[in-house]
């Protein structure tokens, strides 16, 4: 069976990066906008995630994601800026409803802490390969059992979209309607649900049988196919990280 991921294969320099590196980057670019609370700080972290992403030519896969979290964003820009405590001053009106600078600008920092987040771990899901991923961690003391759980969930949705399209072209050959009013997509939601349920349970079954035929449970040293790639590079990516955490520290601490 085909591994699906939401891995885009590009050949980039964010690409090549270790997982190790780029774990620690999710690490500290959201550890640093909670140490130092400005929005300066935030935008700063964001834009470099962004920049990061366009480098990695996958911004493009990021922008539903983004779009997606703006209804729930919006929600917040509107419950802040309506009915934060400590509203004092009046930015604008809609009607008889008056939003508040300081709501305002408390969802604009919510906001933005949001989008980075998405953003940083958007660069290690697209420009990682989930096995290489769970390989790194590994060599470095994971259990084998926890590093199949990461693996899997990692590609639960990719595999629950492909064979929720591959049912539903067949279900479509069939005759059935799945597109249309609302009442018609309801209608078919249940054929299309239950195949799909029912192929995952399979899916687990056949995984399950397969890692004990390959000694998943075994109790001896585990080997690895590939060899570990350890450029220079990646020491000094995560040497520079591990610095402008101390200096966010550092900073806060002095001020």
């Amino acid at each position: 069976m085909k591994v699906l991921s939401l891995y885009q294969d590009r050949d980039t320099v964010v690409h090549k990066v270790d997982p190790i590196s780029k774990i620690l980057y999710i690490i500290i670019s959201i550890a640093i906008p909670i140490i130092l609370p400005y929005k300066t700080i935030g935008l700063l972290c964001m834009s470099v995630s962004i920049i990061l992403l366009l480098i990695a030519k996958v911004f493009k896969k990021v922008i539903p994601l983004i779009s997606f979290s703006m209804i729930v964003l919006l929600s917040i820009i509107i419950i802040q800026g309506l009915f934060k405590a400590g509203n004092k001053t009046p930015a604008f009106h809609i009607g008889t409803a008056i939003f508040y600078k300081e709501g305002l600008l408390f969802a604009l920092e919510i906001c933005i802490r949001v989008i980075n987040i998405l953003c940083a771990f958007a660069i290690l899901v697209l420009t990682t390969k989930p096995s290489d991923l769970i390989e790194c961690l590994v060599r470095r003391g994971l259990s084998p059992k926890i590093g199949y759980v990461l693996a899997s969930v990692l590609q639960i949705i990719p595999q629950m979209t492909a064979t929720m399209e591959t049912i539903t072209d067949a279900q479509r050959s069939r005759g059935m309607e799945t597109e249309g009013k609302l009442s018609v997509r309801i209608k078919a939601f249940l054929p299309l649900i239950g195949p799909v349920v029912m192929n995952s349970l399979i899916n687990t079954r056949e995984r399950a049988m397969a890692l004990e035929v390959r000694a998943f449970n075994s109790k001896a040293s585990k080997t690895f196919l590939n060899e570990e790639q350890n450029g220079r590079y990646n020491k000094i990516i995560k040497i520079v990280l591990i610095l402008l955490l101390l200096l966010a520290v550092a900073w806060r601490v002095l001020i």
